[in-house]
Formats: structure tokens, sequence, C-alpha cells
């Protein structure tokens, strides 16, 4: 029997500002919201930012002076995390209430799709008891982040998959997520070899397709604003 799957639309950005991304987000949501535009998935990555979530504590960020980063406040939930190019970062507009309405499902569904995403690399990422994001075990390392914010069952913000960049800004320009004395890798690094954001991309968008029952139409970036 043929799964019946639903209309969503996939928007490769390149890199892009934090603050440009965060307009188009909200902008996109407000449109889900009002039924005139489909789910959206935007895939992209960010020049060196550093953002806050809403559980962000005082010391947690600890950036030396003169660092070429900027510093966004945001509405997500968790603590800080670190973006810069290399790493791929997801935000799916999806109307929750097509997709169970269910917050800790919603966020198993995108740690699934990351497992999956590492899985298609034989990358054998998983769940830790306790903690957020998709990791590595043995020993413990973080591959990915996770954060999000929903309006209205309105899903913003999303996850953060490190695929090649120096993962040494999550400890000593920050308290990464919170995670004091935890490890941080990318996917080059577990591989031994470069692997870019462009070969990860496809896996990703499959692993969201599969895992939320979308089927995707891929956007040119003028057409998602």
């Amino acid at each position: 029997m043929r799964r019946i799957t639903k209309p969503a639309q996939l928007v490769n950005l390149g890199v892009v500002d934090y603050r440009e991304a965060l307009a188009l987000q909200r902008s996109l949501a407000a449109a889900v919201a009002e039924g005139s535009a489909p789910d959206t998935v935007l895939l992209l990555e960010h020049p060196p930012t550093i953002t806050l979530g809403r559980r962000t504590e005082e010391g947690e960020v600890h950036v030396p002076e003169g660092a070429a980063v900027d510093v966004v406040e945001v509405d997500r939930g968790g603590k800080s995390t670190y973006h810069a190019p290399g790493q791929l970062v997801c935000y799916p507009i999806l109307d929750l209430t097509r997709h169970g309405q269910d917050v800790k499902q919603y966020c198993r569904d995108l740690e699934e799709a990351l497992i999956r995403t590492t899985g298609a690399f034989g990358i054998p990422s998983t769940r830790i008891e306790g903690l957020t994001g998709v990791w590595l075990e043995r020993p413990p390392r973080k591959i990915a982040s996770i954060g999000i914010h929903l309006t209205k069952w309105i899903s913003t913000h999303g996850y953060a998959l490190n695929v090649d960049l120096d993962p040494a800004p999550f400890t000593e320009w920050i308290t990464a997520c919170g995670l004091d004395g935890y490890a941080f890798t990318s996917m080059a690094r577990e591989l031994g070899r470069p692997v870019t954001v462009d070969d990860v991309r496809p896996a990703a968008a499959q692993a969201l397709a599969d895992v939320f029952g979308v089927t995707f139409t891929e956007l040119d970036r003028s057409r998602a604003a």
C-alpha cells in the first residue's frame, strides 16, 4: 500500500546572516499559519554566530575579546550554541497540527532525522538520556544541536548539524548548550576526511521527508520570502 505524504517546500539558502534568516522564518511562519504557504523547510549555513536561547545562564558566554563572531539573543528553547560555515542548519516551518501536536514527539522526530542523516554516511549517532541533541558515544561527543520555538503549533528554529567545522568555539567561546566538560565533534572529524554541507544536504532532505511524511518541492531562494 502506497504511503500518503503531505506536500512541503524545501529551500536551500546557502550562507545567510542569522538575523536575515530569523526574519525569513517569521515571515514564513505567518504564511504557514494563515494557510497561504505549505510546510516549508529551510536548509542553510550561518557566518560565525553565537545564539543565546531563553535558558542561557550568566557566565555561559566567554567569547575572547576581538573574536569575529556575532552574538544574537533568540526566542528558541535551550541555551547557547555556535553556528559557522560548515554546519548544516535546518529550520522546519511546520504546522504541527498536521504532525501530531506533540512537542516531545516533534523533538524526537528531529533527532530521528539527524540520526538517519549521519547514518547515511556510516556515522552511528544516537540519543543520550538526559541530554539534548544527537550524540556519538564512547566517549560522548555532540554532533548536532536542537532548539525549537512554537507559536500556535507553528514551528521555527530547528537543528544544527556539524558537518565540517572547527568545534573549538563550542567550548572555548561558550559553554555550549550549558554542557561543561562534554566534547563536540563533526562528521568530517568522525569520517577522517573532508565532507561538505552540499554533500550532506540531500541525505538530510530525504531523512526529513521520510520522518515527517512529506514530499518536497524545491524552491529557488528568491521565491521563499
